[in-house]
C-alpha cells in the first residue's frame, strides 16, 4: 500500500507530545477504510530517518503507525538526535530523567487519540527498538494493546529508567493480557546472555503468551545504514512482527 504521513500533537499530563502518523492511502473514493493502529517506539534518538522508514514499512502493510516523540517533556517539539556521541549522551540523559510512569500517560493519550479517529478499526498493538522495545513492552500493560513486538529491548532487567517502587515494567507482568514477540541479538552487549535468560524466566513464570527469537546479530541490527545492520535478519524481524499483528489485530 502507498503511505501518507501527517503530524498529530497530542495533549498529555506532561505536555504536548508530537506524534508522526503514517497510514495507508485510502483506495475507496469515500476514504472510509479502517485499519489497526500500532504504537511505534523509537530509539533514544526519536524519529530519525531509519525509524521513519521502519514505520513506513509497517504502515504499507495496512496499519496506522503512530511514532511519538518519547522524550517530549525534555526537548523542543521536532527534536531528532544524531547517531553520534552527542546524540547518545543527550538521549541517555533523557532516558534517566523521565519517570517511567509518564510513559503510561503517553500511551493512554495515544490510545485515546486512535479511538477518536475514523480510520481506527478497534485493534491496537505496539512495536519498538532498543529503549523503544522497552516502551512497547510498557505499552503492553494497557488493556487495549493486543499484541506487542519488542526488538532488543533495553533496561527491562535494570534500573536505568527511574520508577517508583513496584512500578518497573517487570514488576507489572500480571497486567499484560496480549501476545508478546521478543526478538534479540545474541551478540548484543547491552542485553547479554544472562540478562536475556532472566527476562525469559520471568515471562515464563508469569505464564505470558509470548514467542522468543534470538538471532546471531548485534544491537541495532534492524537499523538500516548502521554498520551493525543485518538486512536479511531485519527482513525476518519484520516478517515476524507482521505475522503477529496479522493474527491479532486484523
Amino acid at each position: 500500500m502507498k503511505v501518507q504521513s501527517q503530524i498529530a500533537d497530542i495533549d498529555t499530563p506532561t505536555g504536548v507530545m508530537r506524534c508522526y502518523v503514517h497510514r495507508p492511502v485510502a483506495t475507496k473514493s469515500n476514504g472510509e477504510e479502517k485499519y489497526p493502529a500500532i504504537l511505534f517506539y523509537s530509539e533514544i534518538f526519536q524519529q530519525t530517518d531509519p525509524i521513519e522508514r521502519a514505520a513506513t514499512i509497517m504502515a504499507s502493510h495496512g496499519y496506522v503507525v503512530l511514532v511519538p516523540e518519547v522524550f517530549h517533556e525534555l526537548n523542543p517539539i521536532g527534536t531528532v538526535l544524531g547517531y553520534d556521541e552527542a546524540g547518545r549522551t543527550k538521549g541517555n540523559t533523557d532516558k534517566t530523567n523521565k519517570d517511567v510512569q509518564s510513559y503510561d500517560t503517553d500511551n493512554i493519550a495515544m490510545i485515546t487519540y486512535a479511538k477518536q479517529q475514523t480510520w481506527y478499526n478497534g485493534n491496537i498493538g505496539a512495536m519498538g527498538f532498543c529503549i523503544g522495545g522497552h516502551l512497547a513492552f510498557r505499552a503492553a500493560l494497557q488493556p487495549e494493546v493486543k499484541a506487542t513486538a519488542c526488538f532488543y529491548a533495553t533496561d527491562l532487567n535494570g534500573q536505568l529508567i527511574p520508577n517508583k517502587p513496584g512500578q518497573h515494567s517487570m514488576d507489572r507482568l500480571s497486567e499484560i493480557t496480549g501476545e508478546l514477540l521478543m526478538i534479540w541479538g545474541r551478540q548484543d552487549p547491552y542485553i547479554p546472555t544472562e540478562g536475556r535468560a532472566e527476562i525469559q524466566a520471568k515471562l515464563n513464570a508469569a505464564n505470558l503468551d509470548f514467542t522468543w527469537h534470538e538471532f546471531n546479530a548485534q544491537h541495532a541490527f534492524m537499523r538500516d545504514g548502521d554498520e551493525r545492520y543485518d538486512a536479511q535478519t531485519a527482513m525476518l524481524g519484520y516478517q515476524l512482527a507482521l505475522n503477529l499483528f496479522g493474527r491479532t489485530l486484523v
